[in-house]
């Protein structure tokens, strides 16, 4: 009987790797199907204007903004908010205001405080100036296509959706370790993550592209419904959820930028997304942890050293999530990870899951925000917790 307990923890650690394997290539056909399948037809082009909070400048913000300016698209309006006259942010925005000139874009400096969370207090300082019914919230650092409010427009004109949200992909701003991690864990890790997700029936907002109509924001109380919350993103997912309706994925998908050069600050917004993802859907959270068979391998192989079967598992994992991997970045057209990093990056994921369950504040643009708020409500709603393939991450 000892001998059999003893066997136990490798024998876990090799069942946590072949969930995960196989995960990660149900993963990889799930996003290599979603980025071919055909779009919603374009039969409705409402005007829009698109709401960008800003905070600071950031590597590859004029790039990133720009892209917004030369949208091909019939009529829209971009508003810009930041929080500080002097904040840097307001010196690209009036730059590529002068540059194209014939696009309609305004800039809100309005350092007016609302809640905790500076992002919506931002939008809702900026939301006087916007003239459309349809409001489409982007964050700074996306990189978008010329069809992007397109896209999402289409998806939004589909009766019975109330909100669109899309996948994204990382950009590393430069080519830094630290900036690379960060960019395969959006793109392999998280992207596929929700692509499952909604596989398995969940409808989540992921808040770098959030649309929605005047009416629907008035019906779930405005932003200021969302002001007490760090999980932004969630939380309006699930008011527009409360009223009866969907929440669609758009058939586009930006890259974010991925600014960090170093390992703690990378760990920093890492820990940030994780803190947030386990105060919305504690189970989800902790279920997630099969998407790292790497790390599981590893622990396999910790547990029953020398052992053949062990190294045999763990190498099918490193071929699966390597393989995986660079398919899922060519489905959706994002760069490429040296497939060395790749057993670094589910390591590194791991501790941050870790490190998550150590304390429920986080560090967002120099604030210090707690997740107590966003775990009461996530208590209200169980559906927040019910599939181990989480789709939440904030900006």
């Amino acid at each position: 009987m000892s001998s059999l307990l003893a066997q136990l923890p490798a024998a876990l650690a090799a069942s946590l790797t072949t969930i995960g394997t196989v995960q990660t290539s149900m993963a990889m056909v799930g996003v290599r199907a979603f980025a071919r399948a055909a779009p919603h037809a374009a039969t409705w082009f409402p005007s829009v204007t698109v709401l960008k909070p800003l905070h600071g400048a950031e590597p590859l913000l004029a790039e990133a903004l720009e892209s917004f300016f030369v949208q091909d698209y019939p009529s829209f309006q971009l508003v810009f908010g930041v929080q500080r006259a002097d904040d840097p942010a307001a010196c690209t925005v009036r730059a590529l205001c002068a540059r194209y000139k014939w696009v309609d874009a305004v800039l809100v400096v309005d350092p007016t405080p609302h809640g905790t969370n500076h992002k919506i207090a931002n939008l809702i300082n900026m939301f006087a100036k916007a003239k459309h019914d349809v409001l489409v919230v982007s964050d700074s650092d996306m990189h978008v296509a010329p069809n992007y409010i397109a896209r999402v427009a289409a998806a939004l004109g589909v009766p019975g959706t109330g909100l669109v949200t899309s996948l994204y992909v990382g950009r590393p701003a430069a080519a830094h370790v630290p900036a690379q991690l960060g960019a395969a864990y959006i793109t392999q890790i998280f992207a596929s993550g929700a692509v499952m997700a909604r596989a398995l029936g969940r409808q989540d907002c992921l808040g770098a592209t959030m649309a929605l109509t005047r009416a629907t924001l008035r019906r779930i109380g405005g932003w200021e419904a969302l002001s007490p919350y760090v999980a932004d993103d969630g939380v309006l997912g699930r008011l527009v959820l409360e009223t009866g309706q969907s929440i669609a994925l758009a058939a586009t998908v930006p890259a974010t930028t991925v600014a960090e050069t170093g390992f703690a600050a990378l760990f920093r917004h890492e820990l940030r997304w994780a803190r947030t993802i386990r105060a919305m859907a504690p189970v989800g959270f902790v279920l997630s942890a099969v998407q790292f068979p790497i790390f599981w391998g590893l622990m396999t192989l910790a547990l029953a050293p020398g052992q053949a079967w062990a190294f045999a598992l763990l190498g099918l994992a490193c071929v699966s999530r390597v393989v995986s991997g660079r398919m899922i970045e060519m489905a959706l057209g994002a760069a490429r990870t040296p497939f060395w990093l790749v057993p670094a990056r589910d390591v590194l994921s791991m501790v941050v899951m870790a490190a998550a369950f150590m304390g429920q504040h986080v560090a967002w643009r120099g604030e210090i925000l707690s997740t107590a708020q966003d775990r009461v409500l996530a208590r209200q709603a169980e559906t927040f917790a019910t599939s181990p393939f989480l789709a939440s991450r904030e900006g």
